[in-house]
Protein backbone atom coordinates (compact mmCIF):
# COMPACT_ATOMS: atom_id res chain seq x y z
CA UNK A 1 0.00 0.00 0.00
CA UNK A 2 1.22 3.61 -0.48
CA UNK A 3 1.09 5.62 2.92
CA UNK A 4 0.18 9.49 2.56
CA UNK A 5 3.34 10.11 2.76
CA UNK A 6 4.15 8.64 -0.54
CA UNK A 7 5.97 5.80 0.58
CA UNK A 8 5.06 2.12 -0.19
CA UNK A 9 4.65 0.23 2.85
CA UNK A 10 3.14 -3.68 3.68
CA UNK A 11 -0.21 -3.95 5.80
CA UNK A 12 -0.68 -6.86 7.55
CA UNK A 13 -4.19 -8.25 8.74
CA UNK A 14 -5.06 -11.04 10.84
CA UNK A 15 -7.44 -13.10 11.92
CA UNK A 16 -8.80 -15.95 14.14
CA UNK A 17 -10.28 -17.70 10.92
CA UNK A 18 -8.87 -18.16 7.32
CA UNK A 19 -12.78 -16.14 6.48
CA UNK A 20 -12.23 -13.62 8.67
CA UNK A 21 -8.62 -12.52 6.77
CA UNK A 22 -9.33 -12.85 3.53
CA UNK A 23 -12.65 -9.83 4.26
CA UNK A 24 -9.87 -7.94 5.80
CA UNK A 25 -7.60 -8.47 2.65
CA UNK A 26 -10.60 -7.74 0.09
CA UNK A 27 -11.24 -4.56 2.71
CA UNK A 28 -7.67 -3.38 2.19
CA UNK A 29 -7.74 -4.08 -1.17
CA UNK A 30 -10.52 -1.47 -1.54
CA UNK A 31 -8.70 1.15 0.69
CA UNK A 32 -5.67 1.07 -1.79
CA UNK A 33 -7.44 1.57 -4.95
CA UNK A 34 -9.26 5.14 -3.74
CA UNK A 35 -5.51 6.40 -2.65
CA UNK A 36 -3.36 6.66 -0.02
CA UNK A 37 -3.80 4.25 2.99
CA UNK A 38 -2.26 4.98 6.61
CA UNK A 39 -0.37 1.59 8.06
CA UNK A 40 -0.06 3.12 11.36
CA UNK A 41 -3.04 4.50 12.71
CA UNK A 42 -2.88 7.02 16.38
CA UNK A 43 -5.09 6.71 19.12
CA UNK A 44 -7.49 9.75 19.48
CA UNK A 45 -5.89 11.21 21.86
CA UNK A 46 -2.27 11.17 20.20
CA UNK A 47 -4.01 12.49 17.15
CA UNK A 48 -5.71 15.37 19.70
CA UNK A 49 -2.71 16.18 20.62
CA UNK A 50 -1.60 16.77 17.12
CA UNK A 51 -4.09 19.09 16.23
CA UNK A 52 -3.96 21.36 18.92
CA UNK A 53 -0.36 21.58 18.41
CA UNK A 54 -0.48 22.13 15.07
CA UNK A 55 -3.75 22.75 13.14
CA UNK A 56 -6.30 24.47 16.09
CA UNK A 57 -3.67 27.29 16.74
CA UNK A 58 -3.51 31.28 15.83
CA UNK A 59 -4.04 32.90 13.43
CA UNK A 60 -5.71 29.68 11.85
CA UNK A 61 -8.40 30.03 14.70
CA UNK A 62 -9.46 32.92 17.00
CA UNK A 63 -8.09 32.76 20.70
CA UNK A 64 -10.90 31.87 22.55
CA UNK A 65 -11.91 29.34 19.95
CA UNK A 66 -8.74 27.25 20.75
CA UNK A 67 -8.98 27.81 24.10
CA UNK A 68 -12.87 26.11 23.68
CA UNK A 69 -11.34 23.39 21.75
CA UNK A 70 -8.20 22.40 24.27
CA UNK A 71 -11.20 22.32 27.19
CA UNK A 72 -13.79 20.52 25.11
CA UNK A 73 -11.02 17.84 24.12
CA UNK A 74 -9.75 17.63 27.80
CA UNK A 75 -12.66 17.39 29.91
CA UNK A 76 -15.45 15.68 27.39
CA UNK A 77 -14.19 13.71 25.03
CA UNK A 78 -10.61 11.86 25.81
CA UNK A 79 -11.26 10.83 29.21
CA UNK A 80 -14.12 8.32 27.45
CA UNK A 81 -12.44 8.03 23.95
CA UNK A 82 -8.70 8.86 23.81
CA UNK A 83 -7.60 5.36 24.19
CA UNK A 84 -9.34 4.10 21.07
CA UNK A 85 -7.15 4.23 17.87
CA UNK A 86 -9.08 6.72 14.91
CA UNK A 87 -9.50 3.56 12.76
CA UNK A 88 -11.25 1.84 15.49
CA UNK A 89 -13.76 4.50 16.23
CA UNK A 90 -17.37 3.52 15.55
CA UNK A 91 -20.59 5.51 15.17
CA UNK A 92 -21.96 3.31 17.93
CA UNK A 93 -19.03 4.30 20.18
CA UNK A 94 -19.91 7.73 19.35
CA UNK A 95 -23.33 7.10 19.76
CA UNK A 96 -22.71 5.60 23.35
CA UNK A 97 -20.23 8.38 24.66
CA UNK A 98 -23.01 11.49 23.76
CA UNK A 99 -25.60 8.94 26.12
CA UNK A 100 -23.20 8.26 28.66
CA UNK A 101 -21.53 12.58 28.77
CA UNK A 102 -25.89 13.62 29.14
CA UNK A 103 -25.66 11.42 31.89
CA UNK A 104 -22.21 11.97 33.96
CA UNK A 105 -22.34 14.31 36.70
CA UNK A 106 -19.11 16.35 36.34
CA UNK A 107 -18.52 17.17 39.91
CA UNK A 108 -17.77 13.33 39.69
CA UNK A 109 -16.09 13.11 36.32
CA UNK A 110 -13.61 15.87 36.91
CA UNK A 111 -12.66 15.30 40.45
CA UNK A 112 -14.31 18.96 41.44
CA UNK A 113 -15.61 18.26 44.74
CA UNK A 114 -12.36 15.82 45.81
CA UNK A 115 -10.35 18.96 45.38
CA UNK A 116 -12.10 21.01 48.06
CA UNK A 117 -10.71 20.81 51.83
CA UNK A 118 -12.40 18.76 54.04
CA UNK A 119 -12.38 21.47 56.44
CA UNK A 120 -13.16 25.15 55.76
CA UNK A 121 -15.00 27.93 57.13
CA UNK A 122 -17.48 28.84 53.95
CA UNK A 123 -19.63 25.54 53.87
CA UNK A 124 -19.75 25.98 50.11
CA UNK A 125 -15.74 25.77 49.86
CA UNK A 126 -15.42 22.64 51.46
CA UNK A 127 -16.24 19.00 50.45
CA UNK A 128 -20.03 18.67 50.44
CA UNK A 129 -21.30 16.58 47.86
CA UNK A 130 -19.73 13.88 45.76
CA UNK A 131 -17.09 13.75 47.76
CA UNK A 132 -18.82 12.63 50.43
CA UNK A 133 -21.70 10.49 48.69
CA UNK A 134 -24.28 12.88 48.46
CA UNK A 135 -23.89 12.93 43.92
CA UNK A 136 -25.02 16.86 43.18
CA UNK A 137 -25.86 15.77 39.37
CA UNK A 138 -24.25 18.39 37.58
CA UNK A 139 -24.93 17.26 34.23
CA UNK A 140 -24.43 18.98 30.97
CA UNK A 141 -26.08 21.54 28.89
CA UNK A 142 -27.41 20.07 25.63
CA UNK A 143 -25.29 22.89 23.85
CA UNK A 144 -22.06 21.65 25.26
CA UNK A 145 -22.65 18.04 24.67
CA UNK A 146 -23.27 19.16 20.92
CA UNK A 147 -20.15 21.57 21.02
CA UNK A 148 -18.01 18.28 22.18
CA UNK A 149 -19.70 16.31 18.64
CA UNK A 150 -18.93 19.05 16.60
CA UNK A 151 -15.63 19.46 17.78
CA UNK A 152 -14.76 15.33 17.45
CA UNK A 153 -16.00 15.88 14.04
CA UNK A 154 -13.62 18.40 12.63
CA UNK A 155 -11.31 16.90 14.77
CA UNK A 156 -12.13 13.22 12.14
CA UNK A 157 -12.59 15.70 9.25
CA UNK A 158 -9.14 16.76 9.66
CA UNK A 159 -7.66 12.95 9.85
CA UNK A 160 -9.57 12.46 6.85
CA UNK A 161 -7.92 14.90 4.85
CA UNK A 162 -4.61 13.74 5.75
CA UNK A 163 -5.78 10.28 4.85
CA UNK A 164 -5.43 8.82 8.33
CA UNK A 165 -9.33 7.17 8.32
CA UNK A 166 -11.49 6.90 5.53
CA UNK A 167 -15.12 8.22 7.55
CA UNK A 168 -16.17 10.12 10.21
CA UNK A 169 -18.03 7.95 12.68
CA UNK A 170 -19.18 11.49 14.37
CA UNK A 171 -20.58 12.92 11.02
CA UNK A 172 -23.47 9.78 11.00
CA UNK A 173 -24.80 10.93 15.08
CA UNK A 174 -27.81 11.99 15.18
CA UNK A 175 -28.39 15.22 17.61
CA UNK A 176 -31.41 17.04 18.38
CA UNK A 177 -32.82 20.46 16.87
CA UNK A 178 -31.70 23.18 19.98
CA UNK A 179 -33.90 25.58 20.79
CA UNK A 180 -32.85 28.83 21.53
CA UNK A 181 -34.21 30.45 24.78
CA UNK A 182 -35.46 34.37 24.23
CA UNK A 183 -35.69 36.76 26.79
CA UNK A 184 -38.29 38.83 26.11
CA UNK A 185 -36.58 42.85 25.05
CA UNK A 186 -36.67 46.02 27.31
CA UNK A 187 -39.32 48.13 26.17
CA UNK A 188 -38.73 52.40 25.27
CA UNK A 189 -39.82 52.69 29.20
CA UNK A 190 -37.69 49.98 30.56
CA UNK A 191 -34.58 51.39 28.45
CA UNK A 192 -34.50 54.43 29.77
CA UNK A 193 -35.60 53.85 33.20
CA UNK A 194 -32.47 52.33 33.14
CA UNK A 195 -30.09 54.82 31.83
CA UNK A 196 -31.85 57.25 33.74
CA UNK A 197 -30.86 55.47 36.96
CA UNK A 198 -27.63 55.50 35.83
CA UNK A 199 -27.08 58.79 34.91
CA UNK A 200 -28.76 60.20 38.24
CA UNK A 201 -26.83 57.85 40.82
CA UNK A 202 -23.51 58.95 38.16
CA UNK A 203 -22.54 55.04 37.27
CA UNK A 204 -19.14 54.93 35.91
CA UNK A 205 -20.48 52.95 33.21
CA UNK A 206 -23.16 54.93 32.24
CA UNK A 207 -21.82 55.70 28.77
CA UNK A 208 -21.53 51.46 28.15
CA UNK A 209 -24.78 50.98 28.89
CA UNK A 210 -26.02 53.91 26.56
CA UNK A 211 -23.58 52.75 23.82
CA UNK A 212 -24.73 48.82 23.96
CA UNK A 213 -28.13 50.07 24.15
CA UNK A 214 -28.62 52.57 21.86
CA UNK A 215 -25.52 51.03 19.21
CA UNK A 216 -26.25 47.87 19.90
CA UNK A 217 -22.09 47.14 21.10
CA UNK A 218 -21.13 43.97 22.25
CA UNK A 219 -19.81 43.62 25.69
CA UNK A 220 -16.02 42.77 24.19
CA UNK A 221 -16.93 45.66 21.62
CA UNK A 222 -17.57 48.26 23.87
CA UNK A 223 -15.01 47.52 26.65
CA UNK A 224 -12.01 47.80 23.80
CA UNK A 225 -13.15 50.48 22.41
CA UNK A 226 -9.82 52.90 22.06
CA UNK A 227 -10.32 56.86 22.22
CA UNK A 228 -8.55 56.62 18.47
CA UNK A 229 -11.85 55.09 16.97
CA UNK A 230 -13.62 58.01 18.24
CA UNK A 231 -14.66 61.28 16.79
CA UNK A 232 -16.68 63.46 18.78
CA UNK A 233 -16.22 66.41 16.46
CA UNK A 234 -18.12 64.37 13.49
CA UNK A 235 -19.87 62.20 15.97
CA UNK A 236 -18.67 59.35 14.32
CA UNK A 237 -17.56 55.88 16.15
CA UNK A 238 -15.82 52.79 14.87
CA UNK A 239 -16.10 49.61 15.82
CA UNK A 240 -12.32 47.93 15.67
CA UNK A 241 -11.39 46.29 18.76
CA UNK A 242 -12.79 43.90 21.33
CA UNK A 243 -11.43 42.55 24.45
CA UNK A 244 -11.59 39.54 25.67
CA UNK A 245 -10.35 37.59 29.00
CA UNK A 246 -8.75 34.22 27.39
CA UNK A 247 -6.53 32.04 29.88
CA UNK A 248 -6.67 34.80 32.48
CA UNK A 249 -5.29 37.13 30.27
CA UNK A 250 -7.05 40.47 28.81
CA UNK A 251 -6.39 40.21 24.98
CA UNK A 252 -7.51 43.27 22.48
CA UNK A 253 -7.90 41.55 18.81
CA UNK A 254 -9.77 42.87 15.89
CA UNK A 255 -13.53 42.91 15.50
CA UNK A 256 -15.07 39.68 13.63
CA UNK A 257 -15.58 41.30 10.25
CA UNK A 258 -14.40 44.30 7.64
CA UNK A 259 -18.26 45.36 7.49
CA UNK A 260 -17.88 45.50 11.72
CA UNK A 261 -15.51 48.63 11.31
CA UNK A 262 -17.40 50.66 9.28
CA UNK A 263 -18.55 54.18 11.16
CA UNK A 264 -21.57 54.79 12.77
CA UNK A 265 -23.18 58.02 13.82
CA UNK A 266 -23.38 59.36 17.15
CA UNK A 267 -26.95 60.19 18.21
CA UNK A 268 -27.10 63.26 20.71
CA UNK A 269 -27.34 60.58 23.75
CA UNK A 270 -24.33 58.96 22.90
CA UNK A 271 -21.96 61.96 22.35
CA UNK A 272 -22.82 63.77 25.46
CA UNK A 273 -22.56 60.19 27.30
CA UNK A 274 -18.60 59.82 25.20
CA UNK A 275 -18.50 63.60 26.19
CA UNK A 276 -19.04 62.92 29.89
CA UNK A 277 -16.68 59.72 30.30
CA UNK A 278 -13.84 62.23 28.77
CA UNK A 279 -13.93 64.55 31.36
CA UNK A 280 -14.20 61.78 33.98
CA UNK A 281 -11.45 59.61 32.16
CA UNK A 282 -9.10 63.20 32.52
CA UNK A 283 -10.15 63.87 36.50
CA UNK A 284 -9.21 59.93 37.15
CA UNK A 285 -5.74 60.78 35.21
CA UNK A 286 -4.56 63.63 37.23
CA UNK A 287 -5.96 61.71 41.07
CA UNK A 288 -3.58 58.66 39.71
CA UNK A 289 -0.76 60.45 38.65
CA UNK A 290 2.43 57.98 38.40
CA UNK A 291 0.12 54.73 38.73
CA UNK A 292 -1.59 55.97 35.80
CA UNK A 293 -1.71 53.03 33.10
CA UNK A 294 -1.99 54.53 29.83
CA UNK A 295 -3.82 51.89 27.05
CA UNK A 296 -5.89 54.55 25.12
CA UNK A 297 -9.47 52.55 25.92
CA UNK A 298 -12.15 55.04 26.85
CA UNK A 299 -13.55 52.52 29.65
CA UNK A 300 -11.00 52.24 32.44
CA UNK A 301 -10.50 51.61 36.13
CA UNK A 302 -9.48 54.66 38.13
CA UNK A 303 -6.07 53.90 37.55
CA UNK A 304 -6.33 53.22 33.51
CA UNK A 305 -6.27 49.73 33.82
CA UNK A 306 -8.82 47.45 31.25
CA UNK A 307 -12.16 46.55 32.43
CA UNK A 308 -12.20 42.71 33.08
CA UNK A 309 -15.34 41.26 30.74
CA UNK A 310 -16.00 38.68 32.93
CA UNK A 311 -16.69 41.08 35.68
CA UNK A 312 -18.80 43.31 33.94
CA UNK A 313 -21.86 40.99 34.30
CA UNK A 314 -22.08 41.28 38.00
CA UNK A 315 -22.06 45.44 38.18
CA UNK A 316 -24.80 45.56 35.12
CA UNK A 317 -27.35 43.00 36.77
CA UNK A 318 -26.49 45.34 39.98
CA UNK A 319 -27.56 48.11 37.93
CA UNK A 320 -30.86 46.21 36.96
CA UNK A 321 -31.90 46.03 40.62
CA UNK A 322 -31.17 49.74 41.55
CA UNK A 323 -33.42 50.31 38.27
CA UNK A 324 -35.95 48.22 39.46
CA UNK A 325 -36.22 46.95 35.76
CA UNK A 326 -36.81 43.16 34.11
CA UNK A 327 -33.99 41.16 34.30
CA UNK A 328 -32.39 40.37 31.14
CA UNK A 329 -28.44 39.40 29.73
CA UNK A 330 -25.92 41.98 28.61
CA UNK A 331 -26.22 40.28 25.21
CA UNK A 332 -29.84 41.19 25.22
CA UNK A 333 -29.40 44.38 25.09
CA UNK A 334 -28.63 44.04 21.25
CA UNK A 335 -31.98 42.14 21.09
CA UNK A 336 -33.56 44.92 22.79
CA UNK A 337 -32.10 47.68 19.85
CA UNK A 338 -32.97 45.52 17.23
CA UNK A 339 -36.56 45.22 18.85
CA UNK A 340 -36.50 49.29 19.92
CA UNK A 341 -35.39 49.51 16.00
CA UNK A 342 -38.07 47.87 14.45
CA UNK A 343 -40.88 49.18 16.65
CA UNK A 344 -39.63 52.71 15.57
CA UNK A 345 -39.93 51.79 11.96
CA UNK A 346 -36.62 51.79 10.91
CA UNK A 347 -35.81 49.68 7.73
CA UNK A 348 -34.22 46.20 8.04
CA UNK A 349 -31.44 46.66 6.07
CA UNK A 350 -30.62 50.25 8.51
CA UNK A 351 -31.06 48.02 12.10
CA UNK A 352 -28.54 45.16 10.12
CA UNK A 353 -26.18 48.34 9.18
CA UNK A 354 -26.56 49.66 13.17
CA UNK A 355 -25.89 45.79 14.71
CA UNK A 356 -23.04 45.34 12.08
CA UNK A 357 -24.75 41.28 10.78
CA UNK A 358 -23.35 39.93 7.69
CA UNK A 359 -26.82 39.42 6.64
CA UNK A 360 -30.08 40.18 7.18
CA UNK A 361 -31.82 36.82 8.48
CA UNK A 362 -29.13 37.28 11.49
CA UNK A 363 -31.09 41.00 12.23
CA UNK A 364 -34.68 39.47 11.83
CA UNK A 365 -34.70 36.38 12.98
CA UNK A 366 -31.99 36.20 15.99
CA UNK A 367 -32.38 39.35 17.50
CA UNK A 368 -35.98 41.21 16.59
CA UNK A 369 -38.89 40.01 18.14
CA UNK A 370 -42.46 41.94 17.64
CA UNK A 371 -44.12 44.02 20.26
CA UNK A 372 -46.81 43.12 21.86
CA UNK A 373 -47.94 46.39 20.65
CA UNK A 374 -46.98 45.76 17.08
CA UNK A 375 -48.60 42.04 17.88
CA UNK A 376 -51.93 43.51 18.96
CA UNK A 377 -52.29 46.42 16.45
CA UNK A 378 -51.51 43.82 13.54
CA UNK A 379 -54.37 41.06 14.79
CA UNK A 380 -57.06 44.09 15.26
CA UNK A 381 -56.07 44.82 11.58
CA UNK A 382 -56.53 41.47 10.66
CA UNK A 383 -59.60 41.14 12.77
CA UNK A 384 -61.19 44.17 11.28
CA UNK A 385 -60.49 42.84 7.55
CA UNK A 386 -62.34 39.46 8.40
CA UNK A 387 -64.82 40.71 10.25
CA UNK A 388 -68.55 41.01 7.39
Amino acid sequence: MTTPGGEPKKKWAYGSSREEVHEKYIRLQSEARKGPVATKVPTLAVRAAYWLREVVIEPNYAPLAVVTYETHLRLYILPYLGAKRLDKLTVRDVREWVNKLRKACQCCAQGKDTRRPVEHWNEKRRRHCCAVGQCCHQTLEESTVQKAVKILRSLFSDAISEDLVGKNPAAAVRLPTLRKRRTKAWSVDEARRFLENARDEADPLYAVYVLILVLGLRKGEVLGLDWKYVDLDAGELYVGEQLQRIRDQLRRRPVKTEDSEAPLPLPGICLAALWLRKRQQERDRQEAGDAWQGTGLVFTSPVGKPLDPTKFNGRFDARIVRAGVRRITVHGTRGTCATLLAALDVHPRVAMRVLRHSNIKMTMEVYTDATDEATGAALRKLGSALDG
